[in-house]
């Protein structure tokens, strides 16, 4: 566990295994630990590289918007900060930060060794809002006003828990009772999952710009997984708008993972260990 400067803001890292590097970003308000159980089948193989963005885990409070460009050249940021930079990696992006491992693909072709997307979002038309730096300042406003009253310390932990149940297929938080308290009782990730939230059609208006500008690296393996959940919670349009999103990504390996609702690096490590080291 180390901790490094990119803009600014310190950036809490964990780098584990050897061999090609692969590194994982979770999704909304989720933190480096959601991965624990796919490390291990990835580290006899692997150096893989868990971050937490800003507003995210431990690392430093959020001071700008998010943009797909940006999380990209943040990713490229940490990879140089921790002397990873002349190396291709699979970049692995789950829910939201989908968006920011195929900007990562498309912005840096050359530092792409493979792409793999874990029921990563999907915005076929997004546009981007008006007034971002209304909205920014309502992020801002709503946060400053829940930290006020105590709700981080009284409902965040909970509600972490909650959520995560509810994105899975069964079975409940797997997570430290002392690292949510740590991380999900405080104003800073209340506010960087919030800004997260404000910008997200932004984000995906933007990736739809740059899907039509850079293409993503000739010959680089791309992976689409998409939770099944076989309780019956997902849609099959959801699947559909899955499949859909590997066609857009130029015939991408596509996977229901059966048994997985959201939460698949939780439900289904094998899945995305698979899709990882397969080849290309």
């Amino acid at each position: 566990m180390t901790f490094v400067r990119i803009g600014g803001v310190p950036h809490h890292v964990v780098v584990e295994g050897g061999g090609p590097v692969c590194v994982l970003s979770a999704g909304l308000a989720m933190s480096w630990f959601d991965w624990d159980p796919v490390v291990p089948l990835l580290t006899p193989y692997r150096t893989v590289v868990r971050f937490d963005r800003p507003g995210h885990g431990l690392s430093g409070p959020a001071v700008v918007p998010p943009s797909a460009a940006g999380e990209a050249h943040r990713v490229a940021g940490l990879l140089d900060a921790l002397g990873l930079g002349g190396l291709p990696v699979t970049v692995v992006g789950h829910s939201i930060a989908g968006f920011h491992a195929e900007a990562f693909a498309r912005l840096h072709p050359a530092r792409t060794a493979g792409l793999v997307l874990v029921d990563a979002s999907v915005e076929e038309d997004a546009r981007a809002p008006v007034a971002p730096a209304v909205r920014t300042a309502l992020a801002h406003g709503i946060g400053s006003a829940l930290t006020a009253v105590g709700a981080p310390a009284a409902v965040g932990p909970a509600l972490r828990r909650a959520l995560v149940r509810l994105s899975r297929d069964g079975g409940g938080d797997p997570a430290p009772a002392a690292l949510v308290r740590r991380c999900y009782g405080t104003s800073r990730v209340l506010q960087g999952a919030l800004l997260e939230n404000t910008h997200y059609r932004a984000v995906a208006a933007e990736l739809l710009a740059l899907r039509a500008r850079f293409p993503l690296p000739e010959g680089v393996p791309v992976t689409v997984l998409a939770a099944a959940d076989d309780r019956g919670r997902r849609s099959t349009r959801w699947l559909e708008r899955q499949r859909a999103l590997a066609r857009e990504l130029g015939g991408a390996h596509f996977e229901a993972v059966e048994g997985s609702g959201h939460m698949v690096m939780l439900d289904r490590p094998d899945a995305v260990a698979r899709a990882v080291l397969k080849p290309g």
